[in-house]
């Protein structure tokens, strides 16, 4: 008989409901911020201050959109964004992948001694003002690379590649290749990678979101305005509407003043977008990844 036709319990259909319950409190609390954010960009600057923003725009506008868009460094700062967002994806893929693999061989000598050196990073750091000198020093500042190779691996995502290698990949498998003649760089191309998809993808989502999201390293290294990303010339927008309503003292410096609050909001949705179109296609590998790369070890 199959346990789908049993009948359920009490108890059963008790924890179902307060489990549906929170799932339900808890959708709403994380997308009711996503849902005003749209609602306010598209709404009348007036009705956003007066705080009369719910669900659905209130004196429906397309301004704010009309005043990011015609931002001339805009589309250059998407482009530079995706450009940083896929080198540096590759790069920490790589990067990560070839630290997990090795430590997460048991037949590596001294993995523990290593492992803790990594784990170090997490809670102590050189400091900002050292960081700067190193990459100055090295001629970095300026260049792409200034916000690639000082974070080319999260420790913590280490740790997750490195568990989910431990867990999944049982270490029989790697001796059966060695007696096959199979190298370690071969194991890691013909037997790992392959195996690990769901964590490649989890990593992919973090360090997408982590690139696409950065401006404080693209503020302190980047100089030229034309290597500015995404998130620094939105800035630059939102800074620039609220002091030329503050500055001003025509008859249209209170309605640029109004008009900054609604594209705020607008910002948000323009750096916001790129991730929501990305995440449905890694989605289905996401909880599996993180479940036994997380969990488990």
């Amino acid at each position: 008989m199959s346990t789908a036709n049993l009948p359920r319990s009490r108890s059963d259909l008790g924890f179902d409901i307060i489990n549906y319950s929170l799932l339900t409190v808890i959708l709403v609390i994380v997308s009711y911020p996503l849902l005003f954010a749209v609602s306010a960009s598209f709404s009348d600057p007036m009705k956003v201050l007066a705080g009369k923003i719910t669900l659905l725009p209130q004196g429906f506008r397309l301004d704010a959109y009309a005043k990011v868009l015609e931002h001339g460094q805009l589309w250059r700062g998407y482009l530079n964004s995706i450009v940083y967002t896929v080198i540096g994806v590759t790069v920490n893929l790589i990067m990560t992948t070839l630290a997990a693999y090795p430590l997460a061989r048991r037949d590596l000598k001294g993995r523990g001694p290593l492992m803790l050196i990594f784990v170090f990073t997490m809670f102590f750091s050189g400091g900002l003002v050292p960081t700067y000198l190193v990459v100055k020093s090295l001629a970095l500042d300026n260049t792409m690379w200034a916000l690639i190779l000082p974070t080319a691996i999260n420790t913590y995502n280490l740790i997750v590649m490195r568990t989910f290698f431990q867990s999944t990949i049982p270490g029989e498998l790697y001796e059966a290749a060695h007696v096959d003649g199979c190298t370690n760089i071969g194991m890691l191309y013909r037997i790992v990678l392959p195996l690990s998809m769901p964590i490649l993808a989890v990593m992919f989502l973090f360090y997408t979101v982590e690139h696409w999201n950065s401006y404080f390293n693209a503020m302190i290294y980047l100089s030229d305005r034309d290597k500015f990303t995404l998130q620094l010339v939105l800035r630059e927008i939102l800074i620039q509407s609220q002091t030329a309503g503050m500055m001003s003292a025509d008859a249209g410096a209170t309605e640029r003043l109004l008009q900054s609050e609604t594209i705020k909001y607008a910002v948000i949705i323009a750096a916001s977008l790129p991730v929501f179109v990305l995440y449905p296609f890694v989605q289905r590998f996401f909880v599996q990844g993180v479940m036994i790369g997380a969990v488990k070890g």
